[in-house]
């Protein structure tokens, strides 16, 4: 982040015109200042002013300044790239899909402030100063970029370090720093002669430096502002899990989820590799080039070899990283490689639909041909360290066997903690009980497994284990006893174990004060209404859900969960207003006609429930829920045949459905089809009995 000036912008301003969906931007100078002209949050176009600039390789985005302290990021972008490689260009990060100012993506809305979505990681000591009653914003950095105290903590005892003479400074191997990353000091890496394998001469200590690299490089959210450097990665921050749309099921990335939820996957950094074994910090690139920074540790000749690769020498296929770190494109023009740093499972592929880095480049083969050659290379056994694809895609779909083979990769202390982590939240949303696992979870060495313990606790009932709780809410980590405390917020007067209401107390005012610390967010706001209505405090949950509709009126989670607030006070009148209007702004939103359908049922309007149930179960066919509910609804209103269809689309997509299988037993053999009623009951009964996905050691 820099000011805009003739030094720092590398964009076109020479009256360059740029038009997407219909809207045309143009870029030009005005007595020295660097301009532009779009449609703004009404609609219209107006003369804006560049503040700053963002970025500078591949792209550079430019920051534009609002009232209430607003800075928004302008969503049509330069290319810096060379012309040769399709640079020296403006284009739309969302082509096509951000015109209009009711999209959320658009660049006035909430989802490109700068002060929420990019300050905290790209100015040094960022103070948000948020101020819900006026909606506005003070925020404060002490650098304008990523400085030095952004890393090592407030530099004052470092430069009087520096101060003193040369003597007194050799006493101080951590040279005055608050946090000295040395993690890799005193260390090396030699190879093990009789296996061949990369050994550290000593074994992996703290993982500080990988968790401060953290606080940027990962997808994540904050939940503290005022950062203590060295401490717990997860006091200040909650790290997103491998969940469904952020990565794939075996692990590898699809979201924009930066590089520590992979990193942490791999071999590498269970043997202890650092960030800074392969990066310099300082200057900013790798400590070698190509294969060689590979074989600074690894055997040249075992592995930089057509031995090893089986592509020509000198080839895209013969780079290591082509394989064991292929990379997606984000941004349309800035591809980021993975760094789980995994074999390729092309096997994988087949089974679960998942990338691979052979056809990748192979795109005119198969998975299944490239399966079949990673099996003649290398041997049919070739897993790697990753086993856990099958397990989680099992549990994505609700599919047999899932919860055996949940529970058995969150038991094995071989597999990422950040795998085993999202399997027992998924474990938690199929239900059963888990209680034994929860006692076992809540002492796991990995604060992200009992994160997910402490998430685990809003559905596991009223019998866990009192030790299991008291151990969560004075975990020694924040991020898991805030996720304790909104689990437990629920939680029945007497029914939390003696002697851990002052903890609850303690735990709960962290969480709310995460939640404020995220004001500006509808998410957060939302988080808060859903905590206040837990806790029986519907006057102040109305006010924190009214305010994200405020923030942003077509955020769905908002208006649904308001209008179910409406429902239990008997104001369905209410409930029907606030749903009405969202689905004004966000026609898309298929969370909305279900929740109104519901509604009309409630009220006994039979038509206008089926076209709204109809329209949420055709906008979100993955969500067999909506179609459930619309073939239920269906055959209510006499239409069987139609609601038998409706389930056995639905069972298309979603074929380890309970629900929907059960509903097919029942309405084929009332409807007279038994043969279709006996295959459904044979399928339904199938679903606990048959054998758990596995990927072997």
């Amino acid at each position: 982040m820099q000011p805009a000036t003739d030094a720092t912008v590398r964009g076109d301003f020479s009256q360059a015109g740029f038009t997407d969906a219909g809207v045309t931007t143009r870029f030009f100078r005005d007595h020295g200042r660097f301009m532009v002209r779009t449609g703004g949050p009404d609609g219209t176009p107006h003369d804006y002013q560049i503040k700053y600039t963002f970025g500078v390789s591949p792209l550079q985005q430019y920051l534009i300044e609002f009232p209430g302290g607003r800075l928004q990021a302008f969503t049509i972008a330069w290319d810096s790239r060379p012309r040769a490689r399709g640079g020296q260009r403006w284009f739309a990060l969302y082509p096509g899909s951000a015109a209009l100012p009711s999209n959320p993506l658009h660049w006035t809305a909430g989802d490109q402030t700068w002060n929420y979505m990019c300050a905290d990681c790209h100015s040094t000591n960022v103070r948000k100063n948020y101020d819900p009653r006026t909606r506005a914003y003070a925020t404060t950095y002490a650098e304008i970029d990523v400085g030095c105290e952004a890393c090592h903590g407030p530099g004052a005892a470092h430069l009087a370090w520096a101060r003193l003479p040369r003597e007194r400074r050799k006493r101080d191997r951590h040279e005055g720093l608050t946090v000295a990353l040395d993690h890799n000091a005193g260390i090396s890496w030699g190879i093990d002669p009789t296996s061949g394998q990369v050994l550290r001469s000593a074994p992996a200590g703290n993982r500080r430096e990988v968790e401060t690299c953290a606080r940027c490089h990962s997808r994540r959210a904050q939940i503290h502002e005022d950062y203590v450097h060295g401490q717990p990665l997860g006091d200040d921050y909650r790290v997103e899990l491998l969940d469904a749309g952020l990565y794939f099921p075996d692990g590898q990335i699809e979201g924009e989820v930066y590089e520590y939820g992979s990193f942490i996957q791999s071999r590498m950094y269970h043997q202890g590799v650092t960030c800074s074994d392969c990066h310099d910090p300082h200057g900013a690139k790798l400590r070698a080039a190509g294969n060689s920074l590979c074989t600074r540790c690894h055997l040249r000749d075992q592995y930089d070899s057509p031995r090893h690769y089986f592509h020509k020498s000198g080839s895209a296929g013969a780079r290591c990283v082509q394989c064991h770190m292929p990379a997606r494109t984000y941004m349309l023009v800035d591809p980021r490689r993975d760094h789980s740093l995994r074999v390729p499972r092309p096997d994988l592929s087949v089974a679960l639909g998942t990338p691979n880095a052979c056809n990748n480049c192979h795109v005119d083969k198969t998975p299944r041909w490239a399966a079949d050659c990673i099996a003649r290379w290398y041997g049919a056994a070739r897993i790697g360290f990753q086993r856990f694809g099958p397990s989680l895609q099992a549990g994505r779909q609700g599919a047999p066997g899932a919860q055996a083979a949940l529970a058995a990769l969150l038991s094995d202390p071989e597999q990422p903690a950040i795998a085993r982590a999202t399997a027992l939240a998924a474990l938690s949303e199929l239900g059963g009980d888990n209680r034994d696992i929860l006692r076992k979870a809540a002492a796991d060495q990995s604060a992200l497994v009992r994160r997910a313990t402490a998430q685990a606790l809003a559905n596991a009932g009223p019998q866990v284990d009192p030790g299991t709780i008291a151990e969560l809410l004075e975990d020694p980590v924040r991020v898991v006893r805030i996720e304790a405390a909104q689990s437990l917020a629920g939680a029945p007067p007497g029914a939390l174990p003696a002697g851990v209401a002052g903890a609850f107390d303690r735990a709960s005012a962290q969480y709310l004060a995460a939640q404020q610390l995220n004001a500006d967010r509808p998410e957060a706001r939302l988080d808060l209404g859903i905590f206040f209505t837990k806790q029986g405090n519907l006057a102040r949950a109305r006010s924190e859900l009214e305010a994200a509709l405020a923030i942003d009126p077509s955020f769905g989670p908002a208006a649904v969960n308001l209008a179910d607030l409406f429902r239990q006070v008997g104001r369905d009148d209410r409930a029907e207003t606030v749903l009405r209007e969202a689905m004004a702004h966000a026609p898309d939103d298929a969370s909305l006609p279900y929740a109104l359908g519901l509604l009309e049922i409630r009220q006994n309007h039979r038509a206008q429930a089926l076209g709204l149930l109809a329209a949420a179960a055709r906008m979100a066919p993955s969500n067999p829920r909506y179609a459930y509910v619309y073939a239920i609804s269906l055959n209510d209103n006499g239409a069987t045949k139609a609601a038998i269809d409706t389930l056995e689309r639905s069972l298309k997509l979603n074929p380890y459905d309970r629900d929907s299988l059960a509903a097919l037993v029942s309405l084929c053999d009332r409807a007279g089809y038994h043969a279709k009623a006996l295959l459904y009951a044979q399928l339904l009964n199938e679903l606990d009995r048959r054998q758990p996905p596995a990927d072997s050691k």
